[in-house]
């Protein structure tokens, strides 16, 4: 007669800060043969990442603030590099997981670390080649310059192959399902994070689920048209690519994403590792 997560508040909101509160009282154990330092930084490499990659995605575009005469564009910087620093980001939060695997001191953790490494390094090259022809298309690297190139027809349509190859990759690059094979825990007992325990688990935790929103922010603002409303509305009714209705759009297209991603979950069975690198290097 246990009460399950989803009566815990409306539509079971409250249950994550029930679990962030439990885990931030839980014993926090460093093992004896593991690296202090490395141990406890780990998970910090590992989540910032995660966050930082959104300071150059564009929620809307350009709006003035209630009460000011401020007008700011919604995005808090743009770079003529914008998608090349998404890029090296994530590839820095790859570190955490080898680190955090290699710092506990277990065999375990050590071999669920340089899978997970070997995964994300994988699909990252296959997902760096399908954003190539973007950057080719819009003949710009910048994120809110992909966006307006995309005023008459999202990438997505026109370049389709590229699109179904990021999303692959971007499943792969995450560790979900069907590609959740750094976590099996039929053979790794928990992947790179078994000896992890506390806060520092939380922030793994934190990490890949916050990372599952970056690579679906970054898929809206490539292939889907990033701000813009779907459908062609923005050229019937122009009004609704201003103000903020756009920030409604991009966070509708994320959560999309982010419904695929746990339908994948419920759907598909974890593949075999040798069938999840052989679909990455020669598929």
């Amino acid at each position: 007669h246990r009460i399950g997560p989803n009566v815990n508040g409306p539509f079971g909101l409250l249950q994550s800060l029930a679990d962030g509160a439990k885990l931030m009282f839980k014993e926090d154990i460093i093992p004896k043969a593991a690296d202090k330092v490395v141990f406890v930084a780990a998970p910090v490499i590992a989540a910032v990442p995660a966050f930082v990659t959104f300071s150059v995605i564009p929620f809307g575009p350009e709006v003035t603030i209630p009460f000011t005469d401020v007008v700011t564009p919604l995005q808090l910087t743009d770079m003529p590099v914008a998608v090349l620093f998404m890029m090296a980001i994530a590839s820095i939060g790859i570190y955490g997981i080898v680190l955090g695997g290699w710092s506990s001191g277990s065999t375990y953790s050590l071999l669920g670390g340089l899978r997970s490494s070997a995964q994300m390094i994988s699909y990252e090259v296959s997902m760096g080649l399908a954003l190539v022809t973007v950057f080719l298309y819009a003949g710009s690297v910048s994120t809110s310059e992909i966006v307006a190139a995309q005023e008459d027809i999202w990438f997505g349509v026109v370049l389709l192959p590229s699109f179904v190859i990021y999303v692959i990759s971007m499943v792969g690059e995450v560790n979900r399902a069907p590609f959740d094979l750094p976590e099996a825990e039929g053979e790794l007992v928990g992947g790179f994070h078994t000896e992890y325990s506390s806060l520092k688990f939380a922030l793994f935790f934190l990490a890949e689920y916050i990372n599952m929103a970056t690579v679906s922010a970054i898929a809206t603002t490539l292939f889907l048209g990033g701000w813009r409303a779907p459908f062609g509305l923005g050229t019937l009714f122009p009004s609704l690519n201003e103000g903020y209705w756009p920030v409604l759009w991009f966070f509708g297209k994320v959560l999309a994403f982010i419904f695929f991603f746990i339908w994948l979950r419920g759907t598909l069975p974890r593949m075999r590792y040798d069938q999840f690198m052989d679909l990455g290097w020669k598929v």
